[in-house]
Protein backbone atom coordinates (compact mmCIF):
# COMPACT_ATOMS: atom_id res chain seq x y z
CA UNK A 1 0.00 0.00 0.00
CA UNK A 2 3.18 2.20 -0.40
CA UNK A 3 1.49 3.66 -3.71
CA UNK A 4 -1.31 5.16 -1.26
CA UNK A 5 1.92 7.26 0.39
CA UNK A 6 2.14 10.31 -2.13
CA UNK A 7 1.35 14.05 -1.90
CA UNK A 8 1.18 16.93 0.13
CA UNK A 9 -0.63 16.72 3.60
CA UNK A 10 -2.02 18.90 6.22
CA UNK A 11 0.04 18.38 9.86
CA UNK A 12 -2.60 19.71 12.53
CA UNK A 13 -1.13 17.62 15.06
CA UNK A 14 2.29 19.06 14.52
CA UNK A 15 3.64 22.89 16.67
CA UNK A 16 6.47 24.97 16.07
CA UNK A 17 8.71 26.78 19.08
CA UNK A 18 10.77 29.27 17.92
CA UNK A 19 14.06 29.85 19.77
CA UNK A 20 15.25 33.22 19.02
CA UNK A 21 18.73 35.53 19.61
CA UNK A 22 22.37 34.81 19.51
CA UNK A 23 22.52 32.35 22.36
CA UNK A 24 19.71 30.17 20.89
CA UNK A 25 22.41 27.56 19.76
CA UNK A 26 23.92 27.47 22.42
CA UNK A 27 20.64 27.26 24.85
CA UNK A 28 19.64 24.53 23.42
CA UNK A 29 22.67 22.68 23.26
CA UNK A 30 22.75 22.77 26.79
CA UNK A 31 18.66 21.04 26.84
CA UNK A 32 18.66 18.62 24.09
CA UNK A 33 19.82 15.61 23.21
CA UNK A 34 21.87 16.53 20.16
CA UNK A 35 24.25 19.12 18.78
CA UNK A 36 22.70 22.39 18.09
CA UNK A 37 26.37 24.57 18.81
CA UNK A 38 27.40 22.63 15.26
CA UNK A 39 23.93 22.80 13.24
CA UNK A 40 24.11 24.16 9.85
CA UNK A 41 22.08 25.94 7.63
CA UNK A 42 21.36 22.78 5.31
CA UNK A 43 21.03 19.98 7.95
CA UNK A 44 18.06 19.24 10.78
CA UNK A 45 18.46 17.72 14.13
CA UNK A 46 16.27 14.84 15.54
CA UNK A 47 16.22 15.80 19.30
CA UNK A 48 14.87 14.69 22.46
CA UNK A 49 13.84 17.02 25.74
CA UNK A 50 14.96 14.62 29.03
CA UNK A 51 14.18 14.84 32.68
CA UNK A 52 16.84 14.46 34.86
CA UNK A 53 16.02 10.48 34.61
CA UNK A 54 17.12 10.66 31.11
CA UNK A 55 12.97 10.10 30.51
CA UNK A 56 12.16 12.01 27.58
CA UNK A 57 9.73 14.67 27.63
CA UNK A 58 9.50 16.03 23.96
CA UNK A 59 10.70 15.22 20.67
CA UNK A 60 11.66 17.99 17.74
CA UNK A 61 12.67 18.04 14.57
CA UNK A 62 14.52 21.29 14.77
CA UNK A 63 17.02 23.48 12.23
CA UNK A 64 18.37 26.84 11.94
CA UNK A 65 16.08 29.43 9.62
CA UNK A 66 19.09 32.11 10.33
CA UNK A 67 22.08 32.50 12.43
CA UNK A 68 19.67 33.55 15.33
CA UNK A 69 16.65 31.79 14.74
CA UNK A 70 15.93 27.55 15.46
CA UNK A 71 12.33 26.64 15.00
CA UNK A 72 11.52 23.31 16.78
CA UNK A 73 8.90 21.03 15.12
CA UNK A 74 7.33 18.65 17.65
CA UNK A 75 3.46 17.12 18.45
CA UNK A 76 1.21 19.95 19.19
CA UNK A 77 -0.54 18.23 22.13
CA UNK A 78 2.29 19.09 24.73
CA UNK A 79 4.03 22.20 23.35
CA UNK A 80 2.68 24.43 25.67
CA UNK A 81 4.05 22.92 28.91
CA UNK A 82 7.35 21.95 27.07
CA UNK A 83 8.08 25.80 26.04
CA UNK A 84 7.23 26.34 30.01
CA UNK A 85 9.25 23.67 31.18
CA UNK A 86 11.88 25.08 28.28
CA UNK A 87 12.13 28.54 29.30
CA UNK A 88 12.59 28.15 32.85
CA UNK A 89 15.94 27.05 32.00
CA UNK A 90 16.72 30.46 29.87
CA UNK A 91 17.90 32.73 32.87
CA UNK A 92 20.86 35.16 31.11
CA UNK A 93 20.70 33.26 28.00
CA UNK A 94 20.39 35.99 25.49
CA UNK A 95 17.39 33.53 24.02
CA UNK A 96 13.97 33.76 23.55
CA UNK A 97 11.26 31.01 23.28
CA UNK A 98 7.82 31.25 21.62
CA UNK A 99 4.84 29.06 20.43
CA UNK A 100 5.06 30.25 16.55
CA UNK A 101 2.79 27.36 15.34
CA UNK A 102 -0.02 30.04 13.98
CA UNK A 103 2.55 31.94 12.24
CA UNK A 104 4.10 29.06 9.75
CA UNK A 105 2.37 26.66 7.64
CA UNK A 106 3.69 22.83 8.17
CA UNK A 107 3.12 20.75 5.18
CA UNK A 108 4.48 16.51 4.69
CA UNK A 109 5.51 15.46 1.43
CA UNK A 110 5.93 11.84 0.41
CA UNK A 111 6.93 10.08 -2.89
CA UNK A 112 6.76 11.71 -6.24
CA UNK A 113 5.97 15.15 -4.04
CA UNK A 114 9.38 15.14 -3.08
CA UNK A 115 12.16 16.33 -5.67
CA UNK A 116 15.95 14.76 -5.73
CA UNK A 117 17.31 12.43 -3.41
CA UNK A 118 19.15 13.46 0.01
CA UNK A 119 20.10 11.45 3.35
CA UNK A 120 17.70 12.38 6.66
CA UNK A 121 18.13 14.91 8.63
CA UNK A 122 19.35 17.24 5.15
CA UNK A 123 17.48 20.73 5.16
CA UNK A 124 17.27 22.64 1.95
CA UNK A 125 15.58 26.61 1.55
CA UNK A 126 13.14 27.33 -1.36
CA UNK A 127 12.98 31.20 -0.95
CA UNK A 128 11.39 31.30 2.21
CA UNK A 129 10.37 27.72 2.74
CA UNK A 130 13.15 24.88 4.51
CA UNK A 131 12.18 21.60 3.24
CA UNK A 132 13.62 18.99 5.85
CA UNK A 133 14.33 15.15 4.57
CA UNK A 134 12.42 12.55 6.67
CA UNK A 135 13.32 8.80 7.09
CA UNK A 136 11.16 7.24 4.57
CA UNK A 137 8.47 4.95 5.13
CA UNK A 138 8.44 1.82 3.14
CA UNK A 139 10.60 3.33 0.64
CA UNK A 140 8.27 6.18 -0.02
CA UNK A 141 10.67 9.52 0.40
CA UNK A 142 9.13 11.71 2.66
CA UNK A 143 9.90 15.67 4.13
CA UNK A 144 8.83 18.44 6.39
CA UNK A 145 7.96 21.54 4.78
CA UNK A 146 7.62 24.99 6.44
CA UNK A 147 6.91 28.13 5.56
CA UNK A 148 5.10 30.94 6.85
CA UNK A 149 1.51 31.14 7.02
CA UNK A 150 0.26 32.36 3.79
CA UNK A 151 3.46 31.34 1.31
CA UNK A 152 1.86 29.11 -1.47
CA UNK A 153 2.19 25.33 -1.07
CA UNK A 154 4.30 23.23 -3.25
CA UNK A 155 2.70 20.92 -5.64
CA UNK A 156 1.36 17.61 -5.43
CA UNK A 157 -1.83 15.79 -4.79
CA UNK A 158 -3.82 15.96 -1.66
CA UNK A 159 -2.55 13.46 0.81
CA UNK A 160 -5.04 12.44 3.94
CA UNK A 161 -3.80 13.32 7.55
CA UNK A 162 -4.39 9.41 8.55
CA UNK A 163 -2.10 8.60 5.75
CA UNK A 164 0.36 10.42 6.89
CA UNK A 165 0.02 9.68 10.37
CA UNK A 166 0.63 5.63 9.10
CA UNK A 167 3.36 6.84 6.88
CA UNK A 168 5.16 8.36 10.64
CA UNK A 169 4.50 4.90 11.84
CA UNK A 170 5.81 2.58 9.12
CA UNK A 171 9.57 4.87 9.31
CA UNK A 172 9.49 3.69 13.04
CA UNK A 173 10.57 7.04 14.64
CA UNK A 174 8.17 7.46 17.02
CA UNK A 175 7.35 11.21 17.77
CA UNK A 176 6.46 11.91 21.70
CA UNK A 177 2.59 12.95 22.73
CA UNK A 178 0.93 12.98 25.84
CA UNK A 179 0.54 9.49 26.38
CA UNK A 180 4.01 8.64 26.57
CA UNK A 181 5.75 11.61 28.21
CA UNK A 182 8.31 10.31 30.29
CA UNK A 183 8.08 6.76 29.77
CA UNK A 184 10.85 6.33 27.73
CA UNK A 185 14.93 6.78 27.47
CA UNK A 186 16.19 7.88 24.32
CA UNK A 187 17.29 4.50 22.95
CA UNK A 188 14.21 2.35 24.05
CA UNK A 189 12.98 4.78 20.84
CA UNK A 190 16.25 3.69 18.95
CA UNK A 191 17.15 7.51 19.20
CA UNK A 192 20.74 6.69 18.80
CA UNK A 193 20.03 4.91 15.74
CA UNK A 194 18.40 7.08 13.57
CA UNK A 195 20.21 10.20 14.55
CA UNK A 196 18.42 11.53 17.72
CA UNK A 197 21.39 11.36 19.99
CA UNK A 198 25.27 13.08 20.01
CA UNK A 199 26.89 11.19 22.99
CA UNK A 200 30.24 13.97 21.77
CA UNK A 201 28.09 16.49 23.23
CA UNK A 202 28.14 18.21 26.44
CA UNK A 203 26.00 17.97 29.27
CA UNK A 204 22.25 18.11 29.17
CA UNK A 205 18.95 17.13 31.64
CA UNK A 206 19.42 13.47 31.90
CA UNK A 207 22.67 12.97 29.73
CA UNK A 208 24.30 11.05 32.62
CA UNK A 209 21.74 7.82 32.41
CA UNK A 210 21.52 8.26 28.29
CA UNK A 211 24.99 7.61 28.47
CA UNK A 212 25.11 5.09 30.87
CA UNK A 213 22.68 3.03 29.13
CA UNK A 214 24.66 2.97 25.77
CA UNK A 215 27.68 2.09 27.41
CA UNK A 216 27.19 -0.01 30.01
CA UNK A 217 25.44 -2.75 28.19
CA UNK A 218 21.98 -1.63 30.64
CA UNK A 219 19.31 -1.35 27.97
CA UNK A 220 17.09 -4.40 27.85
CA UNK A 221 14.19 -2.57 25.75
CA UNK A 222 14.27 -1.44 21.96
CA UNK A 223 11.71 0.27 19.56
CA UNK A 224 9.99 -2.59 16.82
CA UNK A 225 7.57 -2.02 14.25
CA UNK A 226 3.91 -4.59 14.91
CA UNK A 227 0.59 -4.63 13.74
CA UNK A 228 -2.81 -6.00 14.88
CA UNK A 229 -5.91 -6.28 13.53
CA UNK A 230 -8.13 -4.09 16.00
CA UNK A 231 -6.74 -0.81 17.25
CA UNK A 232 -3.85 0.62 18.51
CA UNK A 233 -3.49 3.71 20.83
CA UNK A 234 -0.38 5.15 22.06
CA UNK A 235 0.71 4.49 25.72
CA UNK A 236 -1.27 0.78 25.59
CA UNK A 237 0.79 -1.86 27.58
CA UNK A 238 1.94 -4.78 25.69
CA UNK A 239 1.81 -8.13 27.43
CA UNK A 240 3.70 -11.36 26.96
CA UNK A 241 1.93 -14.96 27.48
CA UNK A 242 4.74 -16.18 29.20
CA UNK A 243 3.87 -13.21 31.89
CA UNK A 244 0.40 -12.61 31.07
CA UNK A 245 -0.08 -10.15 34.13
CA UNK A 246 2.98 -7.98 33.94
CA UNK A 247 3.62 -5.38 31.13
CA UNK A 248 6.38 -6.20 28.77
CA UNK A 249 6.23 -2.99 26.84
CA UNK A 250 4.40 -0.19 25.39
CA UNK A 251 2.75 1.21 22.01
CA UNK A 252 4.76 4.17 21.21
CA UNK A 253 2.68 5.59 18.15
CA UNK A 254 -0.09 3.76 16.53
CA UNK A 255 -2.32 4.46 12.95
CA UNK A 256 -5.06 3.20 10.96
CA UNK A 257 -2.85 0.75 7.92
CA UNK A 258 -4.74 1.65 4.60
CA UNK A 259 -4.74 -2.13 4.03
CA UNK A 260 -6.64 -2.76 7.25
CA UNK A 261 -6.00 -3.42 10.89
CA UNK A 262 -3.45 -0.74 12.49
CA UNK A 263 0.27 -0.47 12.67
CA UNK A 264 2.32 0.83 15.51
CA UNK A 265 5.96 1.18 17.24
CA UNK A 266 6.00 -0.47 19.91
CA UNK A 267 8.95 -0.51 22.73
CA UNK A 268 9.10 -4.12 24.30
CA UNK A 269 11.73 -5.77 26.61
CA UNK A 270 14.16 -7.91 24.30
CA UNK A 271 13.22 -11.08 25.95
CA UNK A 272 9.82 -10.54 24.66
CA UNK A 273 10.91 -10.51 21.09
CA UNK A 274 11.83 -13.88 21.21
CA UNK A 275 8.86 -15.85 20.61
CA UNK A 276 5.54 -16.21 22.18
CA UNK A 277 2.25 -14.14 21.80
CA UNK A 278 2.47 -10.82 22.08
CA UNK A 279 -1.43 -8.36 23.43
CA UNK A 280 -1.98 -4.62 23.24
CA UNK A 281 -4.37 -3.26 26.55
CA UNK A 282 -4.54 -6.60 28.44
CA UNK A 283 -3.68 -10.77 27.40
CA UNK A 284 -7.25 -10.58 25.65
CA UNK A 285 -6.17 -7.45 23.50
CA UNK A 286 -5.17 -7.57 19.97
CA UNK A 287 -2.74 -9.59 19.29
CA UNK A 288 0.84 -8.16 17.45
CA UNK A 289 2.76 -9.35 14.93
CA UNK A 290 6.24 -7.54 15.27
CA UNK A 291 8.43 -6.75 12.01
CA UNK A 292 11.44 -5.62 10.46
CA UNK A 293 13.10 -2.42 11.53
CA UNK A 294 13.51 -0.30 8.14
CA UNK A 295 17.04 0.89 9.95
CA UNK A 296 20.06 -0.78 11.37
CA UNK A 297 20.31 -0.22 14.81
CA UNK A 298 23.60 1.59 15.73
CA UNK A 299 24.66 -1.33 18.04
CA UNK A 300 24.05 -3.12 14.91
CA UNK A 301 26.11 -1.37 12.65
Amino acid sequence: MTDSLNGVAPLPHLGVIRVEGEDAAKFLQGQLTQDFALLGLAEARLAAFCNAKGRMQASFVGFRRSPTEIVLVMSRDILAPTLKRLSMFVMRAKAKLSDATEEFTLLGLAGSAVAGDAPPWTKTDDGVASLVRLYPADGQARALWLAPAGTPAPDGQVLEHGLWLWGEVRSAIATITAPIVEAFVPQMLNYESVGGVNFKKGCYPGQEIVARSQFRGTLKRRAFPAHAGAELLAGQEVFHDADPQQPCGLVAQAAAAPGGGWDAIVSLQLSATQGGRLTASGPDGPELALGELPYLLLADV
